[in-house]
C-alpha cells in the first residue's frame, strides 16, 4: 500500500515537472519572436535584451528536450532554476533603481521566482550510483 502510494507520489511529481518543462521552455522559445525582431532592426533594440533573449531561447529549447526525460536532464534542470533566480535578483534591483520601468521588472522579476521555485520543487530525485567494485572489472 505504502509503496503504491510512494510510486503515485513520484508518478504525478514526474507529470507535473513535464509540464512545467513544456509551459517554460515554450515561455521560453517564444523569445525568438522578439528576438527576430530585434536582430532586423537593431537600431530599435536593445543589445542586453538581445543577448539575454538569445540565452533564453536556446534554454527553451533543451528544455523541450529535457521533457521526454527529465532525470537525465537534472543539470539543466538546475540551471534553467538557478539562473531564472539570478535574473530575477538582477531585474528587481534594476526596477528598485529605475522607477520609470519599476512594474514591468518587479513583475518579470516575480514570474522568473515562480519558474525557478517550481523547477526546483519538482525537479527529479538523483539517481543512486552504483558502484562497481574493482574486482568484478
Amino acid at each position: 500500500m505504502i509503496a503504491t502510494t510512494l510510486r503515485m507520489g513520484t508518478m504525478w511529481r514526474e507529470r507535473a515537472l513535464k509540464i512545467v518543462l513544456v509551459l517554460v521552455g515554450l515561455l521560453f522559445t517564444a523569445g525568438v519572436y522578439p528576438l527576430i525582431g530585434s536582430l532586423l532592426h537593431p537600431a530599435d533594440s536593445d543589445t542586453g535584451d538581445t543577448m539575454m533573449l538569445s540565452l533564453y531561447v536556446a534554454l527553451g529549447i533543451f528544455l523541450l528536450i529535457a521533457v521526454r526525460n527529465p532525470s537525465a536532464h537534472r543539470s539543466l534542470i538546475a540551471f534553467a532554476a538557478w539562473s531564472s533566480f539570478a535574473h530575477a535578483v538582477t531585474m528587481s534591483i534594476l526596477g528598485l533603481e529605475i522607477a520609470n520601468q519599476r512594474v514591468g521588472f518587479l513583475v518579470g522579476s516575480a514570474v522568473l521566482v515562480v519558474i525557478g521555485v517550481a523547477l526546483i520543487a519538482l525537479a527529479p530525485a538523483k539517481l543512486p550510483i552504483e558502484r562497481v567494485s574493482v574486482a568484478s572489472v
